[in-house]
């Protein structure tokens, strides 16, 4: 922060109060906090501020804006017990909170706009304190009385990326002095009571075990690559802006009658599938339960997770648009759930499975959650297409889509884990979704015809890879995986018999069992994802001294592992 920086408290009283049980977003989202660093779950961004605002009406405009929305006025208590997770929502009725301002006069439009990214990048890295309210931090740019710029940091239990859009256009009306009609949305404690209604129960229950029957089913691992040697760290960004690619879109949606946001998920799908060589994809779709329209003015959280799985092995892309827009429906759909049950259900599965999934392919489409007034205010591309990187990332994903913009120009950022493309193959690949889209707007495109760029080559593996239970597994990492999860507690074989794997393990104290063995080699799974658990262990017991050959061991024990227990949890595995 630079020394002409200066901390202005505002004081808020709201016109209601309340408390009451969680609703399931803000439940997702607490977890998500608790667990990630905040830089992973925070939002931060530059919002449009109108002309000739000044000091005392921007702060009177973000003073209307917390005490207008309950959601901003929430706090999360403790549950009973120290570190205990919160167990309800709390209206605040009053309150206060801080906006710092940042004198800035003099500088130009350029060097705003990289004071105001600086300021969002360090604000984005501190957590918010779940105990008090807002779930806002407010930074201004002024020159003297007049605001230049509003920086937001947003915490994702309070406002999700639709309801951070409905917030921006409430603070451009407020700020313009314009009157607000009262919000007739639903708040989080509305939202909360209809989810604890039999009706929502029967949806959370219903989203479960479409959460239940892909993981069960579907590959757990898309790209398997040798070049992958541990979990994502430092990935890469780049946001692509084009006007003749928007064109493309629309001309591929108005010929297959699909969605823009269709075409570009079946686009991207198709790309992923020829990289990772794996046509059978599970993918991750962010911003994803607004399918209501009851919750579409909603401001607050409803950020879930759906969850897909497509065949990308189709004729063309047509196919694959009408395999993605079903694939999509079902997803959204199903994408309310208690996250609890949700994260027990990825745990058991890993147990029954022997591998776990991870969000290693995932989708964003933040394209209406984005004010025009926001894409407009940028300055127009220097060429078509504009390649912009962004600084690394820490997020934990193989590779990510976010949809920025469809309309006039289509934006969005591509981040990779350089495990699996490294930078000059993210702009390949970035490169190719435009081919794929402009071809598809002139009639269907086969898909062995996709562009032949090395990044969009299939994957080339080196070790002792085979393809078991859907994914592509790497024998050698199974080795590993085993010698980490079991240390010097005994040696292990490894053997693939009739696509199952099994492992053979020495031991000479007697206390490893199939179950304790499965366990702990399932425990150390996270963070390896060419890796698998065995589906069977023989146990072998030697004294002390050389042991003989494998074969003539005698066998102290054998099994798959698995806990009754796990298997009895889950409501179904078809």
């Amino acid at each position: 922060m630079t020394e002409t920086s200066r901390r202005i408290t505002v004081r808020y009283g709201g016109a209601s109060s309340g408390s009451g049980p969680l609703t399931l977003g803000q439940d997702n989202m607490i977890r998500c906090i608790r667990r990630d660093n905040p830089e992973q779950i925070n939002k931060e961004s530059v919002w449009p501020v109108p002309d000739d605002t000044t000091l005392p009406a921007a702060l009177d405009a973000l003073r209307a804006l917390v005490e207008r929305h309950e959601s901003l006025r929430t706090a999360f208590p403790p549950g009973p017990g120290p570190g205990a997770f919160p167990d309800r929502q709390e209206v605040c009725p009053e309150g206060e909170f801080t906006v710092t301002t940042v004198e800035a006069g003099g500088l130009q439009a350029v060097e705003l706009d990289r004071l105001a990214d600086e300021l969002g990048r360090i604000g984005v890295a501190v957590g918010f304190d779940l105990t008090v309210a807002p779930r806002l931090r407010f930074t201004l740019l002024t020159e003297a009385d007049r605001v230049l710029r509003l920086i937001v940091v947003v915490c994702h239990a309070g406002a999700d990326g639709a309801a951070t859009a409905l917030l921006i256009q409430d603070w451009l009306a407020l700020a313009a002095g314009k009157e607000l009609p009262p919000a007739t949305a639903r708040t989080p404690l509305q939202v909360a009571a209809l989810e604890q209604s039999d009706q929502g129960r029967r949806k959370a229950a219903a989203s479960l075990r479409h959460w239940e029957k892909l993981l069960a089913t579907g590959p757990q691992a898309v790209f398997a690559d040798s070049r992958i040697t541990g979990p994502p760290g430092g990935v890469a960004a780049v946001v692509l802006r084009s006007r003749a690619a928007a064109e493309d879109l629309a001309a591929a949606s108005r010929r297959t009658g699909a969605s823009p946001s269709v075409v570009l998920l079946a686009a991207f799908a198709a790309l992923v599938a020829r990289c990772a060589d794996q046509p059978a994809l599970v993918i991750s779709a962010l911003s994803a339960n607004r399918q209501r329209a009851v919750l579409a003015d909603h401001v607050g959280t409803l950020a879930q997770d759906a969850l897909l799985t497509l065949d990308a092995d189709a004729a063309d892309l047509d196919e694959l648009i009408g395999r993605a827009k079903s694939a999509s429906l079902a997803g959204y759909w199903n994408s309310t759930m208690d996250a609890a049950k949700v994260w027990q259900t990825i745990e058991d599965v890993a147990h029954l499975r022997g591998s776990r999934f991870a969000r290693q392919v995932v989708v964003n489409d933040l394209s209406l959650t984005i004010p025009e007034s926001m894409s407009d205010a940028r300055p127009a591309p220097v060429a078509d297409p504009e390649l912009t990187w962004l600084p690394d990332q820490p997020i934990p994903v193989r590779i990510m889509f976010n949809i920025l913009r469809i309309s006039g120009s289509l934006e969005f950022a591509l981040v990779t884990c350089p495990q699996v493309l490294d930078r000059a193959e993210t702009a390949e690949f970035a490169h190719g979704l435009l081919a794929v889209l402009k071809a598809a707007a002139a009639g269907p495109l086969p898909l062995a015809g996709l562009p032949s760029l090395p990044a969009l080559r299939p994957t080339v593996r080196s070790g002792d890879w085979h393809r078991i239970d859907g994914s592509w597994i790497d024998l050698d990492a199974v080795r590993a995986l085993l010698a980490h999860a079991l240390g010097g507690t005994a040696a292990a074989r490894v053997e693939l018999t009739d696509g199952r794997l099994v492992a053979r393990l020495l031991t000479e104290d007697g206390t490893l069992t199939p179950l304790t063995a499965h366990r702990a080699v399932v425990a150390a799974l996270p963070g390896r994802d060419t890796a698998m658990a065995p589906h069977h262990y023989v146990v072998h017991r030697a004294g002390p001294g050389a042991p003989p050959p494998w074969d003539a061991l005698p066998v102290a024990a054998e099994g798959g592992g698995r806990a009754p227990e796990v298997a009895a949890r889950l409501v179904r595995l078809t």
